[in-house]
């Protein structure tokens, strides 16, 4: 009997042990996914993706982010030249207008950073700082010896969904004034409000500026959180600095534990009643 018992507290104890790692396992996967090194976005010949380098550089960050020498006014130390591209936007044409009670700037922002790769017009590899010592370049240049598997001639954007090209009419609308209930600005004027949209938090988080966002099903109510929808202060409106929507609004291109980078996962339209009021 003796013996039995322990073999019994030996099983209990493998099964444990089995459970543990297990756990760990699963774990370890998940913190994976969320590691922009295992996305679509990690460019580099370590990139899993369809599209990434054959030849060139294993780094990740360097296609979008450079430490020193970056474009100012955009997306942080960004290391690529933004596009010159003359942008047909949402509701510049056609019934869809009327619709649009905010206004609709020309294309900036953390938009304008999305579209130096997503408008198909410049090479994924065209940087200013490439890897290594000498490879500043203020005007940008694509480095020697980088070779590319699934991308599109000259290392551009393949053609697809993802190539959103020159005309984003039939995209979400981006540099839209956001006007759910209404929000604080800093000369609200003729701010809009309109009920069809959840009216949005803000705050100063981390004692910094004021910043705006949309409360999501995925975080911590009143809490500006990456699970949430991010709005970003423009300083042309006539009524007030913002918050507009944009590329980032939505996505967050740094985390794919849900498809197409979004914030969070768009199951019965989730990700869009967090917005709109339907």
């Amino acid at each position: 009997m003796d013996r039995l018992g322990k073999l019994e507290r030996m099983g209990v104890w493998i099964a444990a042990a089995g459970f543990a790692v297990f756990a760990a396992m699963v774990a370890d996967s998940a913190l994976a996914a969320t590691s922009i090194k295992d996305t679509k976005h990690n460019l580099g010949t370590t990139g899993t993706g369809t599209v990434h380098l054959t030849a060139g550089t294993d780094e990740v960050c360097v296609f979008c982010h450079t430490p020193h020498g970056g474009q100012i006014g955009t997306a942080p130390l960004w290391n690529k030249n933004l596009p010159a591209t003359v942008y047909q936007l949402y509701g510049s044409t056609g019934g869809e207008s009327a619709t649009l009670d905010g206004q609709v700037l020309a294309v900036g922002s953390v938009s304008q950073a999305c579209l130096s790769c997503h408008d198909g017009t410049q090479a994924m590899d065209n940087m200013i700082n490439a890897p290594g010592s000498g490879g500043y370049n203020a005007g940008g240049a694509r480095p020697a010896g980088y070779t590319w598997t699934g991308a599109g001639a000259d290392g551009l954007m393949p053609a697809g969904i993802t190539n959103l090209g020159a005309d984003l009419r039939n995209d979400h609308p981006i540099g839209v004034q956001y006007c759910g209930g209404g929000p604080t600005l800093a000369s609200p004027g003729t701010a809009c409000k309109d009920p069809d949209f959840v009216a949005p938090q803000n705050g100063t988080p981390g004692g910094g500026p004021l910043a705006f966002w949309v409360d999501t099903s995925g975080g911590t109510a009143g809490t500006r959180e990456k699970t949430d929808m991010i709005l970003y202060r423009r300083s042309t409106f006539t009524d007030g600095e913002g918050p507009s929507v944009e590329c980032g609004s939505c996505h967050d291109p740094h985390n794919y534990t849900n498809p197409t980078f979004l914030r969070i996962a768009n199951n019965t339209s989730n990700l869009c009643l967090s917005c709109h009021v339907k």
